[in-house]
């Protein structure tokens, strides 16, 4: 060991597939100088705040919460209804939490995956996968209706295997997809590299039905969108309570919510509080708070970005079951995060879990172990947030208040893409219509909830330990994990 107590510079990894365990003192110094906030939201870009909401407003739809859901609601019920009164409240401030922390991919899976959408909902992936395709298609031209600047690049994604047993599990997802008619392309070892150079690569799978966007200018642009479409914008509005029904002059027949200095009155409310604490009691045990961890590096120079070999400026994720996700923003910076997925007993999600100097240093040296020809780069921004983990990975809605109440949870960790069916689906349903995707199973049906505390915190922490342990062991699952296959029980990041 060092000095310091952290493990030297090593090249573990490089020929054995494996990452290290530790933080380096190169991880270390790859991340001590940057600033610990999203990169993101760190920019001359973002707007100033919003006043709160003050008082009483009455509205024919509330959306309550300013991420990308709530965005996509509000924009969509504009356009669907241009006569709707449509109020926006968010607690703190737009994209400030799961929206303007993530990485950037939106991609057309509305399953998080097709390996999960195959195992949770066969009979309909046809027409899931449709509708994803349809999704990014809508998304790119919405945004450009609409004049919204999200440095948007529809590269795909590479899956990169580091490992044999890897590269066999993307050649089965390769011959999945093809049989449900999508163009995944697999990668051997060479032919991977040479789309991205490095030598941790194995081999790869192509899907180009990824695009790689800024996920806060996403929002910035939606929240103005919204307004330009008549919707009403409060931030620092934290909704207290929902309740339903008489209580006051021509109050009849609306929900109520209520906030720190008002409350607003609505006909319909959609709630898209990612993994807040659900306002909605019976939904609390259905999702998690996990927390994920991201550093951002300086600009790369022309030489750096051509090391790569990176030319197709494709997303990148890793395969394994704990996984890195990395990609270049416009600038050429590159983004690398992932890995880690700790939860915290009694769903604990205080700000202060969001610094982990520890997390960030070993991100910095797994990022030299994919690029060694990276040595010595600096990161300016290192940050963690929460995502809001279900048991079946993907979204999922609930209808309360006797159906005019509409709560859409669950992306765990996949919603950029997903946010904006999401949207529409929660339309539909607080609407009252009967639409192809009211119709899915996906959409009627509910993923299992976690068990109460402390019985949560056990089970997540042993799920944690064995994914780890079957990453040594080449994959092979063990009989805990299998047992939660078998029930319909997960837990991803």
């Amino acid at each position: 060991m060092a000095p310091n107590g952290l493990r030297p510079e090593w090249s573990v990894g490089v020929t054995t597939g494996t990452w290290a365990r530790e933080p380096t003192s190169r991880g270390v110094e790859m991340v001590a100088q940057a600033a610990a906030r999203p990169y993101w939201l760190d920019r001359d870009l973002r707007p100033e705040p919003r006043p709160r909401l003050v008082g009483e407003v009455t509205a024919d739809l509330l959306v309550i919460g300013g991420g990308l859901t709530g965005l996509w609601t509000a924009v969509q019920a504009a356009e669907r209804d241009p006569s709707r009164t449509i109020v926006l409240v968010e607690r703190d401030r737009i994209a400030e939490h799961a929206s303007g922390r993530n990485g950037g991919f939106c991609a057309a899976s509305l399953t998080h995956g097709l390996g999960n959408g195959l195992q949770r909902f066969r009979d309909e992936m046809p027409t899931l996968l449709h509708m994803g395709r349809e999704t990014l298609d809508a998304i790119e031209g919405t945004l450009a209706r609409l004049g919204i600047n999200a440095d948007v690049e529809r590269t795909g994604e590479l899956d990169l295997a580091t490992t044999g047993w890897q590269y066999d599990a993307l050649a089965a997802t390769a011959a999945a997809g093809r049989a449900l008619g999508e163009e995944l392309v697999l990668l051997d070892a060479s032919a991977a590299r040479e789309r991205v150079d490095s030598p941790m690569v194995r081999g790869a799978l192509y899907d180009p039905e990824v695009m790689l966007i800024d996920p806060a200018k996403l929002a910035f642009g939606l929240a103005d969108a919204a307004e330009r479409l008549g919707v009403r914008i409060h931030e620092e509005t934290e909704v207290l309570g929902l309740s339903r029904g008489p209580s006051g002059h021509g109050s009849s027949g609306r929900v109520c919510a209520r906030t720190g200095y008002g409350q607003a009155r609505a006909g319909r409310v959609v709630v898209a509080t990612s993994a807040s604490r659900s306002l909605v009691r019976r939904l609390r045990l259905y999702t998690v708070p996990v927390w994920d961890y991201a550093l951002m590096t300086e600009p790369l120079s022309d030489d750096q970005l051509a090391s790569l070999g990176w030319s197709g400026r494709e997303g990148l994720a890793d395969s394994g079951p704990r996984f890195h996700y990395f990609r270049l923003t416009a600038d050429n910076r590159l983004l690398f995060g992932g890995w880690d997925a700790p939860y915290h007993f009694g769903s604990d999600d205080d700000p202060r879990r969001a610094h982990r100097p520890g997390e960030w240093a070993l991100l910095g040296e797994h990022l030299l172990q994919m690029f060694p020809q990276l040595e010595g780069i600096t990161a300016t921004h290192t940050w963690g947030g929460v995502i809001d983990t279900c048991s079946r990975f993907c979204a999922f809605w609930d209808t309360s208040h006797d159906g005019q109440v509409v709560t859409a949870v669950g992306f765990t960790g996949l919603g950029v893409g997903a946010s904006h069916f999401a949207a529409a689906t929660a339309l539909d349903l607080v609407d009252g219509l009967q639409t192809e995707r009211t119709a899915l199973e996906m959409v009627r049906r509910k993923p299992l909830p976690f068990p109460p505390e402390p019985v949560r915190w056990a089970g997540i922490t042993v799920t944690r330990q064995q994914i780890a342990r079957s990453e040594r062991r080449n994959g092979r699952r063990g009989a805990w994990l299998t047992l939660l296959d078998k029930v319909g029980l997960g837990f991803d990041s």
